[in-house]
């Protein structure tokens, strides 16, 4: 299992003063916020013209992603995984990294992964038809996403970032009581690193750029960004339509400001869910605020109240706090989890980003969006 969260144990966080800026003070450790979500297995099933098909089963994950060796596809033949009703389907040939959905390794590639806790692996022939007797494949390994069960045990192990009352909820559940937030939930996904734990990302401007944070990757090797999972009703357990795209390429990173800058593949399908603009400035003291994220591996949160503020819109509680620079973040208490990390903190006066989140410990904190401006706005 991939490595759990990590205390940043020499940590200093800082406290407001009347101006709103801050100077540094000793304060309980922060926390990287990236959640472990999902367990490797050894498997062993080859494909060939004998046995063209085999279905996997974990009840009750959430996701299932699998990895192939040995690939030997006559021309026209496919390579399928799918989930049981053939909704969310990948195709892969001999040229495997022409479909944008593998990730291809020393060994062979990962496939996309699959949402539910069923895979439907396949060899067919161009017209769906049987393969070629001479095509071949070895599945050789899976990552099943984490069972409820096992998801709520790891929140129980994670630092709590949840600053008194948990307050987030559904991004739908404000659809219609704050609509100019919810548009901006549109533009924000999870994301999948290397099949085992996960953060946040978002599109940032009307190109092919995404931001997270540096201590999520700095390699994009592996990293799947999901777009649309989210629940369509207020409390509901399913998730709506899933977009699914990979890492493209890294194109800027920082462990100061601890952002990454990166690209996707398959760009084109990502129009439909917008994206968003930067508010390059320091914001104010008491300013108010919310986040939209994956809390503990969840499907889309918008945090937008906070009871340690009366039950109130979250606020920005000081700004210029020491982060992984100095004064480099801003801080709150607008609530986050585990797989927070990389969300955008957006102002609700400009429905602008104003800060990148990325510790918890109460307050939480984000590296202000106006240093990480001045160092990607040419790229953008």
């Amino acid at each position: 299992m991939r490595r759990t969260l990590q205390l940043l144990a020499a940590a200093l966080l800082a406290v407001p003063l009347s101006s709103g800026t801050a100077t540094a003070a000793p304060a309980p450790d922060l926390v990287e916020q990236v959640q472990q979500v999902g367990q490797d297995e050894v498997v062993s099933t080859v494909l060939d013209g004998r046995h063209q098909t085999t279905t996997l089963r974990r009840p009750g994950s959430w996701y299932l992603k699998t990895h192939f060796t040995g690939l030997r596809l006559v021309a026209g033949d496919v390579l399928t995984v799918s989930d049981p009703a053939g909704g969310e389907t990948y195709r892969y040939t001999a040229d495997v990294t022409a479909s944008g959905t593998a990730t291809v390794d020393g060994t062979g590639f990962w496939a996309m992964s699959v949402t539910g806790d069923q895979a439907v692996v396949g060899l067919r022939g161009r017209d769906g038809g049987p393969a070629h007797p001479a095509s071949r494949v070895k599945l050789d390994k899976i990552t099943r996403g984490y069972t409820d069960a096992e998801m709520a045990a790891a929140a129980e192990l994670a630092p709590k970032s949840v600053c008194g009352t948990n307050d987030y909820r559904d991004a739908v559940c404000y659809q219609s009581s704050n609509p100019t937030e919810f548009g901006k939930t549109k533009a924000v996904a999870k994301l999948l690193r290397n099949g085992g734990s996960l953060c946040t990302a978002w599109r940032v401007g009307a190109d092919n750029r995404m931001l997270t944070n540096n201590h999520c990757f700095t390699s994009g090797t592996g990293i799947e960004v999901w777009f649309n999972y989210q629940c369509p009703t207020c409390g509901g357990t399913a998730t709506a339509t899933v977009t699914k795209v990979l890492v493209s390429s890294v194109l800027k990173t920082s462990a100061a400001l601890d952002y990454t800058l990166f690209s996707v593949t398959n760009f084109a399908s990502l129009a439909s869910f917008g994206y968003l603009e930067l508010d390059a400035r320091v914001p104010a003291v008491g300013e108010e605020m919310y986040i939209v994220g994956h809390p503990a591996g969840k499907l889309k949160k918008l945090s937008l109240r906070d009871d340690q503020n009366g039950g109130g819109y979250c606020a920005v509680s000081a700004v210029r706090v020491n982060g992984s620079s100095s004064q480099s973040d801003i801080a709150y208490r607008c609530d986050t989890e585990g797989g927070s990390s990389g969300s955008p903190v957006l102002s609700r006066s400009t429905h602008k980003v104003i800060g990148l989140h990325h510790y918890g410990g109460c307050p939480n904190q984000g590296v202000r969006i106006d240093l990480v401006a001045a160092q990607i706005g040419a790229l953008l």
